[in-house]
């Protein structure tokens, strides 16, 4: 984590000041290392400072192209880079003290003292977009801690970061308990190298009052003062960062955020997105004139907004991509790669197996109770023990007696989120999925997946080892590894084993 480098860094050099002369050569390579956490933390300024010392000090000991002359050429790259990053940023920051609400519509009125700390905040946090070096600009709704496939969708997001395909400007929770879903959200980008992206708290997510659903534990889990309290207005000082219709908004829970910010904000809504992505789902392409989300988990949960938001995307001529579970069945995964995964010792891997085989579990307990038993949460009818057995345990043979444990009978998993964030790039949308689209008001809306024939999926085992792999990928690299796991190079060992076993139930399908 970023901010638990920083205060190990920030204690190394108060142990400096005493262990060294003030200007001792020892010092330079904490303060670079300094620099460069504060500026991944958006805190540029601090950063800069920290590279300017480093320069002093080194002019202090050695010549200028002598001895470590390296380290100096680096430091005044550093400083004229975050310079530039300061100059485009100021003229952007202006326009924050004037132009942010932090308080939604509905909400109480807010302090002096919070509405300023809030604003000091996000300019830290929220820099101009930079496209071209950056990728495209990327704005996450999430209901993290429900199931684990939102957080795998933050570390497939921080690989296509890495790649420059992708740039996440703000990640907002949303669905009861935000707040410790955001404390989750935190904790993970951290982990894997997204200490940069801001975090905000969004709205109960269609959840009544009083009604807080489940966020599964992580020790990476924290509550911390880099947090945004309004989601609603982070979201709308990061759309304020980037140039004119360049935008992708991902929805992978509730649509009731996205609601509010169109509703309060359709300016800036329409004037900067370019897309919105949802998982979710829609009833068919051609029982009407327009678009109409259907009884996915993502749309129930707050139907009438789910609704808004489609509507208003269509009258907007603000096009869309929905990736349905369809889309999801056509490329499951298997719990072997959980196992795979946690082999990286990424703290988030080792986690995210544990709770693979607990969300299982207290899925199994839902599915089999009546459908009209409050336990069941906001799961639709359709969901039941034959619906689980041909989902997770590749039959649709229900046994009598129903098993107390139903983690040895799982034969796939499904990640519904990794794969809406992967259809954020058009050369993998184009890759691996064939997309149907409606006309509506002469805007294409895209559709993945409309029905248990029609996956939209081209190739499941191409798709599955090229997400396998932007995992590894982003568990090693946020690792700092120099070498794959054994097996991992080119074809990883695991994905042919996979691969296999696909290919092998496939035919005896056949």
């Amino acid at each position: 984590r970023f901010g638990d480098t920083k205060n190990c860094l920030e204690n190394c050099l108060e142990i400096c000041k005493v262990a060294f002369d003030e200007n001792h050569a020892n010092i330079i390579p904490n303060l670079m290392n300094y620099g460069n956490v504060l500026r991944s933390m958006g805190d540029l300024t601090r950063a800069r400072t920290a590279y300017q010392r480093a320069i002093v000090i080194h002019r202090l000991n050695f010549k200028e192209e002598g001895q470590q002359s390296r380290l100096l050429k680096e430091c005044e790259g550093a400083v004229e880079d975050l310079t530039d990053e300061i100059d485009d940023d100021s003229s952007f920051m202006s326009k924050v003290s004037s132009s942010y609400m932090p308080c939604s519509s509905h909400s109480d009125s807010c302090s002096t003292d919070s509405y300023q700390s809030e604003i000091e905040l996000i300019q830290k946090q929220i820099t101009v977009a930079d496209i071209e070096s950056k990728g495209t600009p990327v704005i996450v709704f999430t209901d993290i801690g429900r199931d684990v496939d939102d957080e795998m969708a933050l570390v497939l997001l921080s690989s296509l970061k890495r790649k420059h395909l992708l740039n996440p400007i703000a990640v907002i929770t949303t669905l009861s308990p935000q707040e410790d879903r955001a404390n989750l959200a935190r904790g993970s980008l951290d982990t894997v190298c997204m200490a940069d992206v801001p975090v905000g708290i969004g709205g109960r997510g269609g959840v009544a009052d009083g009604v807080e659903l489940e966020v599964y534990e992580a020790d990476h889990a924290m509550s911390s003062p880099s947090i945004c309290n309004s989601g609603i207005g982070l979201a709308c000082q990061a759309l304020e960062s980037v140039p004119p219709k360049s935008s992708q908004i991902v929805c992978l829970a509730s649509l009731s955020d996205l609601a509010l910010l169109i509703e309060e904000h359709e300016d800036l809504f329409t004037s900067k997105v370019k897309e919105v992505v949802i998982m979710g789902g829609v009833m068919p392409l051609d029982s009407g004139d327009t678009l109409t989300p259907d009884t996915a988990y993502n749309n129930n949960c707050d139907l009438p907004s789910a609704r808004f938001v489609y509507n208003k995307c269509q009258e907007l001529e603000v096009p869309t991509a929905t990736l349905s579970r369809w889309a999801a069945y056509g490329c499951p995964i298997r719990p072997k790669l959980m196992d795979e995964l946690a082999k990286t010792k990424h703290m988030v891997a080792a986690n995210v197996r544990r709770v693979s085989r607990g969300g299982l579990e207290r899925l199994w307990n839902k599915v089999v109770r009546p459908p009209d038993d409050p336990g069941r949460e906001k799961l639709p009818a359709r969901c039941d023990a034959r619906w689980f057995y041909k989902t997770f345990c590749g039959t649709d043979r229900v046994p009598e007696v129903l098993p107390p444990s139903i983690w040895t009978r799982v034969e796939k998993l499904n990640m519904y989120d990794p794969l809406a964030v992967l259809i954020c790039v058009p050369s993998y949308r184009e890759l691996h999925f064939r997309c149907r689209t409606k006309t509506v008001g002469g805007v294409s809306h895209a559709v993945v997946g409309t029905s248990e024939s029609d996956t939209g999926v081209r190739d499941r085992m191409s798709l599955y080892r090229e997400y396998s792999q932007l995992f590894v990928d982003a568990l090693q690299g946020a690792l700092h590894e120099p070498e794959m796991p054994q097996g991992s190079e080119k074809e990883p060992d695991i994905l042919v084993e996979e691969t296999n076993k696909i290919r092998n139930a496939r035919n005896r399908a056949a």
